[in-house]
C-alpha cells in the first residue's frame, strides 16, 4: 500500500518532470537524472520513462538539441536494459551530451566478491527489482561498451577480478550515487556491504 506521501509523489512525478523539461533555461548547466523514481536532487531535471524514454532519439529531441546536455546521472538503470538496448541508450546519451559533458552511471557490480550480493542483483536474483535485471555489468564490460561509442571512461568505484575494491574521489554535486561506498548506510565500520560499479563517461 502506498502511503499518502508516496501517493502524492506518484501523482506529481510526471507533471513535475514535464514542467522541468519544458521550462528549463538552456543558458544554465543542463543536468538530467534518468530513472529518477521518487528522488529529488536540487538543480537537476528528473525523468522517468513516462517523460523521457532514453531509447528513443525522438524523445530526446523533443526537449534537447544535440550537443546540449552538460551532465546525465543514472543510478541502477542500465541493468534493466538488454545489451543492445543498453548500447543504444549510451549512444543517445553521447549524441545529446555536450563535448566534454559527462554521463555518470551506476549499476550493480558483477565483480563484487560477496556471493550473497551477487545472488540478489544478478538477472532473476532475489533482490528488489532483480526479476527485471537483464545484465550484470563489471567495470571491463561497461567500459568496453562506453569506449566503443566514443566516451572517455573513468571508473570511480568498482571491484576488480580479484575482489579488490577501487575508489577514485568524486563529488556528490556532480551526481550523487546513494548506493556507493560513502553514501550507503549499510556500509558501516569499514565493511562494504553494498556498493555499485560507478563510471564517469565523458564525451570527447
Amino acid at each position: 500500500m502506498f502511503s499518502t506521501q508516496k501517493l502524492i509523489a506518484a501523482l506529481l512525478k510526471k507533471p513535475y518532470s514535464q514542467f522541468q523539461l519544458s521550462s528549463y533555461n538552456p543558458a544554465k548547466p543542463v543536468k538530467l537524472v534518468i530513472g529518477s523514481g521518487f528522488s529529488f536532487i536540487k538543480g537537476w531535471m528528473l525523468t522517468d520513462i513516462e517523460t523521457l524514454n532514453i531509447l528513443k532519439a525522438d524523445d530526446w529531441a523533443a526537449y534537447f538539441p544535440e550537443n546540449s546536455v552538460d551532465r546525465i546521472l543514472a543510478e541502477h538503470v542500465w541493468e534493466h536494459f538488454s545489451e543492445a538496448d543498453g548500447k543504444l541508450a549510451f549512444k543517445n546519451c553521447h549524441t545529446f551530451l555536450k563535448p566534454g559533458g559527462v554521463l555518470r552511471v551506476a549499476v550493480p557490480d558483477g565483480f563484487h566478491p560477496d556471493p550473497e550480493y551477487i545472488a540478489k542483483v544478478r538477472p532473476g536474483g532475489t533482490g528488489d527489482g532483480a526479476d527485471d535485471h537483464k545484465i550484470l555489468y563489471n567495470y571491463k564490460l561497461m567500459s568496453g561498451f562506453l569506449e566503443e561509442i566514443g566516451f572517455k571512461v573513468l571508473p570511480l568505484e568498482y571491484f576488480d577480478e580479484n575482489g579488490q575494491f577501487h575508489q577514485q574521489p568524486w563529488r556528490p554535486e556532480d551526481g550523487i550515487i546513494r548506493r556507493s561506498a560513502d553514501h550507503d548506510s549499510r556500509n558501516q565500520g569499514g565493511k562494504l556491504v553494498y556498493t555499485s560499479l560507478i563510471i564517469d563517461a565523458q564525451k570527447r
